[in-house]
């Protein structure tokens, strides 16, 4: 199989959630957390919760938490930089993708302060050249709430200037009829900002700075070009078969006013206390911004400018808080931001990994805030197993994993089983990947994954006859297995 297709065999599937086991309590301190702090603090707990999850693969980047108006936990976990062993810091910066689009609607909404902009004419009053038949029926108020119906543009052709972003879209037809429903699209955001820039006369960046950024001295805060060195930036990292690979450096600017901001969790924190005051805009406005103008279903809660309110669990009590959140995805990176209003709490989790648990650390940490029962993660078996099979052979992490794939404190998946063998595999250790596929059958003997995987790692030790029979066991249980098909057919074996 070429890797393009075990890619899809293996990331099709939406990847299993990392799980958690209840606890009351938490280890000792793990980071030289102040020693006049009281044992069992709030920090403490917070700190040994986010080790567990770096531990296991689940995080890494930077944290910080603060509780009725102060800072009290801020950390860096694994590394800004893999290559040169750069560890994470609280002031080093991240993309922070999506969260941009709150300062967007910032922007926006000082313009409106101004009386530059009307939430509710259509854009055509602000973008002549923008073509009619769209710009007559969107409103600005409707851009910031993903109502507008314009679609996401395609971007297999990167544009890098905000008109040439702008026309990508800007012909497509709509959707559905402006405020009819909500549908997130961030070519409405990349609308926005080209707005920002068409009424003022400067470039967003150059707003952006300006407006926010350098009143609220924001300093390592920015829009992100891949050209320009900045200081303290973390690299972005995918991770595959349990290796982390370097992201494609692509200039990023495309992201421009839906998601092209990095910063770190420390400006974030200033963003979050100015967003209590009105240094930025007069309140009236602000509560504009953060009123529940449409339902978002995928998400269960509401959305404002540039911001999603939703009620959050605390802990595993099944009760809830109301906050006001977003969260960002870009290649190489993922963000949490959770505001808490009611205590004037902040969860900010930066990541510079494609993969990270931050709604479960979130969830665990208001746990954590609000003096409740929270969740700790498990640890990952197939993960383990690993280990030792490096360590003493494949016959102890055979061992290793049936004695422990049951117990609480561990969690087994067969997707977690499929990825350490392709792991094992790839690093032309077929004999071992063959014994872990073949576990992750017996482990899962419904599931038509491991039998494709197992089938696969006997064609490469030439045992054709077995790799057919788990071939045919892997098309049974899935009659849409289309690379299960080809290969057997490539085998000349007849598909009943």
């Amino acid at each position: 199989m070429n890797l393009t297709s075990t890619f899809k065999k293996l990331f099709s599937p939406i990847i299993a959630v990392l799980t958690v086991i209840i606890i009351n309590s938490c280890d000792t301190d793990k980071a030289g957390i102040k020693s006049e702090q009281k044992p069992n603090s709030k920090a403490e707990k917070i700190d040994s919760l986010i080790g567990l999850y770096s531990d296991y693969g689940g995080f890494n980047g930077a944290a910080l938490v603060s509780f009725e108006g102060e800072v009290i936990y801020k950390k860096g976990f694994g590394f800004a930089n893999m290559e040169w062993d750069v560890a994470n810091q609280s002031d080093t910066k991240f993309q922070i993708a999506s969260i941009s689009k709150q300062f967007t609607a910032m922007l926006i909404m000082q313009l409106v302060a101004q009386n530059k902009l009307e939430l509710h004419q259509p854009i055509s009053n602000y973008l002549p050249e923008y073509p009619k038949n769209t710009a007559d029926k969107v409103t600005i108020h409707q851009l910031l709430t993903h109502t507008s119906g314009i679609p996401n543009a395609n971007t297999k052709e990167k544009a890098f200037r905000p008109k040439d972003m702008v026309s990508q879209f800007a012909e497509e037809p709509l959707l559905f009829t402006p405020g009819e429903r909500f549908d997130y699209s961030n070519s409405g955001y990349t609308l926005l900002g080209y707005l920002i820039e068409t009424i003022t006369g400067k470039p967003y960046e150059e707003v952006l700075q300006e407006k926010i950024f350098k009143p609220l001295q924001m300093n390592n805060s920015g829009l992100y070009k891949h050209k320009p060195i900045v200081k303290n930036m973390s690299s972005g990292y995918n991770k595959w078969y349990g290796n982390f690979y370097d992201t494609n450096h692509t200039d990023e600017s495309s992201a421009y006013a839906a998601g092209g901001i990095y910063s770190t969790v420390e400006d974030l924190y200033l963003w979050d206390q100015a967003l209590y005051t009105d240094i930025l805009l007069p309140k009236n406005y602000m509560d504009m911004i953060l009123t529940k103008h449409i339902a978002d279903p995928e998400y269960g809660g509401y959305y404002g400018y540039g911001w999603e309110l939703v009620k959050k669990e605390i802990g595993n009590t099944g009760e809830t808080v109301e906050t006001i959140s977003h969260g960002g995805s870009i290649n190489g990176y993922r963000s949490s931001f959770k505001r808490i209003p009611s205590t004037n709490s902040s969860i900010i989790l930066l990541n510079n990994t494609n993969r990270a648990f931050l709604n479960s650390i979130t969830k665990a940490v208001l746990g954590i805030l609000y003096n409740q029962p929270y969740d700790f993660p498990r640890k990952p078996t197939a993960q383990f197993m690993v280990e030792v099979i490096e360590k003493e052979g494949i016959e102890k992490g055979i061992q290793f994993y049936k004695e422990h794939k049951d117990l609480d404190t561990y969690y087994s998946s067969e997707q977690e089983l499929i990825v350490e063998g392709y792991r094992l595999l790839h690093a032309d250790n077929a004999k071992d990947a063959a014994e872990v596929f073949k576990l992750s059958t017996e482990a899962f003997p419904d599931k038509d994954n491991p039998y494709d995987s197992y089938g696969e790692a006997l064609l490469i030790l030439g045992d054709t006859l077995q790799a057919i029979k788990n071939y045919k066991k892997s098309v049974a249980l899935n009659p849409r297995n289309q690379n299960g098909i080809n290969v057997l057919k490539e085998l000349g074996v007849a598909i009943n």
